[in-house]
């Protein structure tokens, strides 16, 4: 029975080392667009675009343009937090609590992709801004 418990534990403790390699490898990836965006280095922020968004885009430059016109708050944050990474039916999401430049926050969901390259950004939702104190 003892070693049973072992094995279990072991296997929980492998699982876990290897979600939280992920989680970092994720955060990682996202914290690292945003520092590009910072420098208005499109260049290197395109490099963490999947290649279904590249596809989109083509280019560093048009991939810019569309940043900085549709998510000011991603090219432009005040603050960063991660919040919660979920894995449903197999797509990887992680949720992340972005403040623009004047302090309003969004939870924007970065949808990933690991590729041959490590994890990518496939996507990015807005979702309603969290209500703030009245």
């Amino acid at each position: 029975m003892r070693i049973l418990f072992a094995l279990l534990g072991a296997v929980f403790l492998s699982h876990a080392a290897i979600a939280a390699d992920r989680n970092e490898a994720i955060e990682n990836t996202i914290q690292s667009q945003i520092d590009a965006f910072l420098k208005d280095d499109f260049a290197a922020a395109f490099t963490f675009a999947s290649p279904n968004i590249k596809g989109i885009f083509g280019t560093p430059e048009r991939f810019g343009q569309m940043v900085q016109n549709g998510y000011p708050m991603v090219w432009r944050p005040s603050d960063v937090q991660f919040l919660d990474l979920s894995d449903t039916n197999g797509r990887i999401i992680q949720k992340v609590l972005v403040k623009d430049a004047q302090g309003i926050p969004y939870v924007l969901e970065y949808l990933m992709v690991e590729t041959e390259n490590g994890w990518q950004i496939n996507g990015v939702q807005v979702l309603a801004a969290p209500d703030v104190g009245a």
